[in-house]
């Protein structure tokens, strides 16, 4: 079976190169950015300047081919791919959380952006909270890590080899 996907946008970002950019949204290095939609689906931002998050759901097309096993940003030890958030994977796509500062025409002004400039956006989804609501939590290896996310910035351990 082969699935395709056509972005509706890019993402544009401060971040020209994959070294020295932030592992996640919440990183103290992240940065504003500016989602452009193509116009011929800007009629589907309608309403959308009421949400204050957005998912951004984007194609990695600078990641390396994927490893099923390989370490982290977050620790020196190895872990199968679908246990990390790290962007060598079978099907690159990526998924980061920003905060909305305005809408206008075809652009969404955001904050907290972790994303390579020129990265082909492929879908966005509103942050609803209680859509969301997961109890009693469990982040596996990533506990040991808890705290660093913010300081920690990508190296070149996931560029082609």
């Amino acid at each position: 079976m082969q699935i395709t996907y056509s972005p509706i946008g890019i993402i544009h970002s401060p971040f020209t190169q994959l070294s020295g950019m932030p592992i996640q949204p919440t990183s103290e290095s992240s940065a504003e950015g500016k989602i452009e939609i193509y116009p011929k689906f800007s009629n589907g931002l309608k309403s959308l300047e009421g949400f204050s998050h957005i998912y951004l759901l984007y194609h990695l097309h600078k990641a390396a081919p994927a490893k099923l096993r390989l370490k982290p940003f977050l620790d020196d030890e190895i872990h199968g791919v679908f246990a990390t958030r790290a962007p060598r994977r079978p099907n690159p796509i990526g998924l980061s959380l920003v905060n909305i500062t305005r809408v206008d025409e075809n652009f969404i002004f955001v904050e907290n952006i972790d994303v390579l400039n020129g990265t082909p956006l492929l879908d966005l989804k509103p942050y609803i909270p209680e859509f969301e609501d997961a109890n009693e939590i469990r982040v596996g290896w990533v506990e040991k890590s808890k705290g660093k996310v913010r300081q920690k910035k990508s190296d070149e351990r996931f560029l082609d080899e």
